[in-house]
């Protein structure tokens, strides 16, 4: 995400619309813009010899939240074509800055969040979702593949299907993964997590259980990823990579979305079964809590 503000030049642009004392900071910014890149506001104001709320009003009629934002942006320009702005231009997909302070996050969190749920719901096909559920439902055994981030959501669907009481497993070493792949027969079902689609060893375990004749499916971002080559069934989630320093770690969202989705299906497809399990994986554990003082 790059922001293409110079300051200087709006600086330049809108220094005759300001005050008198605001000009005596815009003067000192333009002048000296290294050493403001390390000044607090309080530094700054006593260097110009005015006072804060002025420093506060020259950066609003530049455009700029407050002074943070305002040296983040002359630190940025007065860094360009440095390893620094590389640093910076790795928070594509969320709007996360510097300056910004922590009860500003919940909120982008959430509008994050729901964009890509609303997204997932754009892209899921209910008919795909109806047959993985009826694959999932009837298989003899499930593997769940997943690497990296992609491990939540599979642990998640590995908890579910077992408090099923369906016959499941999960490792989270990527070589035991397609180990027990080349194991599967055609009564088992592969299940494989891939936000991009195209994690080498997540593709690898899934065209080996494919090859094995098990039944596969793919839950990914992506409508035509390499992993849907080895899936009878994919679940596209959509929506943009959003990522910070290259990590997509809200790919997890829509990916548990779906896993709720699957575990709703399935127990709606027989009801009476699955709520039998439940009842009996929650008796199991009864004892399990501390009791209600």
């Amino acid at each position: 995400m790059r922001h293409n503000i110079q300051v200087l030049d709006r600086i330049r642009k809108t220094y005759a619309s300001l005050r008198p004392s605001e000009q005596r900071v815009a003067d000192y910014v333009l002048n000296h813009p290294e050493t403001c890149t390390q000044q607090t506001i309080s530094e700054l104001a006593d260097q110009v010899q005015v006072s804060q709320p002025t420093v506060v009003r020259f950066v609003q009629a530049l455009g700029f939240g407050g002074f943070r934002n305002f040296k983040y942006c002359l630190l940025r320009d007065r860094s360009q074509g440095t390893e620094r702005e590389a640093y910076f231009d790795h928070l594509g997909g969320f709007d996360l800055k510097p300056w910004d302070q922590l009860e500003d996050l919940p909120l982008k969190e959430v509008r994050v969040s729901g964009g890509l749920l609303e997204a997932a719901l754009k892209s899921l096909s209910p008919q795909e979702l109806d047959r993985a559920v009826r694959m999932l439902a009837t298989a003899r055994t499930i593997d769940i593949y997943g690497v990296e981030n992609s491990c939540t959501p599979a642990g998640d669907l590995l908890t579910k299907l077992t408090y099923l009481g369906l016959c499941c497993r999960m490792n989270t070493d990527a070589y035991l993964q397609q180990i027990g792949a080349a194991h599967l027969g055609v009564a088992d079902v592969a299940v494989a997590f891939s936000h991009s689609g195209c994690s080498m060893d997540t593709v690898k375990a899934l065209k080996l259980a494919q090859k094995a004749g098990a039944g596969t499916i793919a839950i990914t971002s992506r409508k035509t990823p390499l992993l849907a080559r080895y899936a009878d069934v994919c679940l596209c989630t959509g929506g943009e990579e959003a990522v910070i320093y290259g990590t997509a770690i809200f790919s997890r969202i829509p990916d548990l979305a779906v896993v709720d989705l699957l575990y709703m299906g399935i127990i709606q497809s027989d009801y009476e079964r699955f709520s039998r399990s439940l009842d009996k994986s929650g008796a199991v554990i009864a004892d399990r809590g501390y009791p209600e003082e």
